[in-house]
């Protein structure tokens, strides 16, 4: 199969993960060749590895120890760097000068800019505002905020302290979340006024006025002005204060740095809640920064004071991700709003005017941009631009096509994967190889992923399950509230004692790269055969009419069935010959078992916020049983949509 892009052999030459290679080469004693070698020693030398990804990143600790992983044959159950002293925040401002630290624009044309400066006083004069609150080392702190730049501050400065950080976007629903900081508990709360999306503005303070009563952990909420300069704070909430005006109480002066044991917690993220209470994954501090460090350093190859944008809200781990580029001095690109406002170029256009050197968006937003002809290669100077993200869900091979006809012909497309589960990724980015259509470029480097079949056994060239078979750094350190550790060990654990299981339904290729092909929890099996709703996907999409499917297996008749839905562009209607049409053509390109036994059009799909589609609330709609947590969903309405249609009873 051709590339679609190939690096050139002299660029790669002056990337980091070739320096890397170099020293690690020089460690093992042999020379390591290529990705392939390096990947290897990386994984069966986990120890060596990780420390040299400490040293190559420069990470900034008080003391790493000498033990660098304590039962390693254990997962869970083992500690990385367990007598290392460091703090999150201050690896993440180890600049400070007058470049641009933080870029950000409202989708209102609100805009500004932050230096290194900058950053350190407005997070020295919230680390005071936090510390006067009352906050110290293991308290959490929550946010329900827009993506602005007083989130990242607000963020840095809990850190510094050696505190909790835990967010939810705004457009969260008041019980969902109450759902997730009932159970973290903060004691301090960031919040803005409200938030923009699509030209219209949202108030926030209602809804936290409404949480309020049923939160008794917070004792003091700091209100952010984003829609008002003066933002109106009702007479209920009593215990808040405007944060700008509060900030200026303080003075600024040299940051102070609460030195943390490496496995201290730093964040509190959620499950997406679809399934029943969101879970509270906790994360911690030396880890996520080991991996994140590795990640932007050495698979996205980010050098000092690049820029760095990444289309997300603040709930999403993508979030966390991308503000973690700042350790690597980069610049991190902020964009709040409607992806499509004021027109389906902002975002494009948003890149053109920033510089932005890395993009990130989800393979929602590449498809979405095709099927609108958004051709930003005619329209848009994207000469910065070197390398281009997409997670979220699986990239199909015609969005790989879209990106090098009509975006840009001479950049690194890497859809990645991983999740909230490890806060990082367990295929990657690599601008030392090629990319192929419709794959994954690599596994990342020090995570031990294979493909197991049925029988645990490792298979490449064949779906199964996605398995991490060593421990890796940013493992989730427990769930909050989980004491013993049950649900934990069930989540990840319960199917393969032992390894982790992602949940993931992949294929290894022979020249080591990814394929995915959909949740496990949400794989068919009509008559039996196991598949992949991407697999499904990939070819609806190809359909012009077609704007999104969901497909789910429908117990019928002492069986299963496949039922596909469908959501068609503005003015189509489904009728025998376009359902045939599909039909045909995923016949054509798979075989007569991913043929649906049914298609039905609908008018919207239901999503997560995140923008993750859920077929296993669809399934449980149609099926009459119960979906809890309506409120994760952004468009929970769309369900009843699915609730009694009679096409589904013949």
């Amino acid at each position: 199969m051709a590339s679609m892009w190939t690096p050139n052999e002299s660029d790669v030459q002056n990337l980091a993960i070739t320096d890397f290679r170099r020293k690690a080469s020089e460690l093992a004693g042999v020379e390591l060749a290529d990705y392939d070698a390096l990947y290897t020693w990386s994984i069966s030398d986990p120890e060596a590895f990780w420390t040299l990804v400490w040293d190559f990143c420069g990470i900034v600790a008080d003391t790493r120890g000498d033990r660098i992983l304590v039962d390693g044959d254990k997962m869970p159950g083992s500690q990385w760097f367990p007598d290392a002293q460091l703090n999150f925040a201050q690896n993440l401002l180890r600049r400070n000068d007058h470049e641009a630290a933080l870029i950000f624009r409202g989708e209102d044309d609100i805009e500004s800019e932050i230096s290194w400066a900058e950053l350190h006083q407005l997070v020295s004069q919230t680390q005071q505002l936090l510390r006067d609150a009352g906050v110290v080392a293991g308290d959490r702190v929550g946010a329900f905020i827009p993506n602005i730049p007083e989130s990242v501050v607000a963020m840095l400065a809990t850190a510094s302290l050696g505190a909790i950080w835990t967010c939810c976007s705004p457009d969260f629903g008041v019980s969902a979340a109450v759902d997730r900081f009932s159970q973290s508990k903060p004691k301090v709360l960031f919040t803005a006024d409200g938030y923009i999306y699509g030209g219209k503005n949202f108030d926030s303070l209602e809804k936290v006025s409404e949480m309020l009563p049923q939160l008794p952990s917070i004792e003091r909420v700091y209100v952010c002005a984003y829609l008002q300069d003066e933002p109106l704070i009702p007479q209920s909430m009593m215990i808040a204060l405007n944060y700008s005006r509060a900030l200026t109480s303080y003075a600024a002066k040299p940051v102070e740095f609460t030195s943390m044991p490496f496995n201290s917690p730093l964040y509190i993220m959620y499950s997406s809640g679809t399934t029943g209470v969101p879970k509270c994954i906790v994360h911690g501090a030396g880890g996520v920064l080991l991996q994140h460090l590795k990640e932007h350093v050495l698979h996205v190859g980010l050098k000092p004071l690049e820029r760095i944008f990444y289309f997300t809200n603040c709930g999403w781990m993508m979030w966390n991700w991308l503000v973690s580029a700042l350790a690597a001095e980069a610049t991190v690109v902020l964009y709040d709003g409607s992806p499509y406002h004021p027109d389906r170029n902002a975002l494009f256009g948003f890149a053109e005017e920033t510089g932005v050197n890395v993009f990130g968006t989800s393979a929602k937003f590449i498809d979405s941009s095709a099927k609108a002809d958004v051709r930003p290669v005619r329209d848009c100077d994207l000469s910065e631009l070197r390398m281009v993200l997409s997670t979220s869900s699986p990239l199909s091979p015609k969005s790989y096509e879209y990106i090098y006809t009509h975006v840009k012909h001479d950049v690194c497309l890497a859809s990645i994967a991983g999740g909230t589960d490890l806060l990082s990724n367990f295929a990657l980015a690599n601008p030392a190889l090629p990319v192929f259509a419709g794959e994954l470029q690599c596994r990342g480097l020090g995570m031990a992923v294979e493909v197991w079949d049925e029988h645990a056994k490792a298979v490449v060239g064949q779906k199964g399950e996605l398995v991490c078979i060593k421990p890796f750094p940013s493992m989730p350190l427990r769930f909050w509230g989980d004491d013993d550790d049950l649900e934990y060990r069930s989540t990840y654990f319960e199917r393969f004692e032992g390894v982790w299981h992602q949940g993931d339904y992949v294929e290894l290729t022979t020249s080591g790269g990814m394929v995915f092909h959909g949740r496990s929890d949400a794989t068919l099996n009509p008559g039996g055969v196991r598949i992949g709703t991407a697999e499904i996907y990939r070819y609806v999409e190809l359909v012009k009419e077609v704007s999104e499917a969901l497909a789910i297996s429908q117990e019928w008749q002492d069986d299963t069935r496949m039922v596909l839905f469908v959501k068609l562009v503005d003015g189509e209607e489904l009728d025998d010959a376009l359902s045939e049409r599909i039909k045909g053509l995923i016949r054509q390109n798979t075989n007569a078992q991913h043929v649906p036994a049914k298609i039905v059009q609908v008018s919207d799909i239901p999503r997560t916020k995140t923008g993750k589609i859920v077929e296993l609330a669809v399934r449980e709609t149609v099926h009459g049983r119960e979906v809890k947590n309506l409120e994760s969903l952004a468009n929970p309405e769309s369900l009843l949509e699915f609730e009694h249609r009679l096409e589904l009873r013949t």
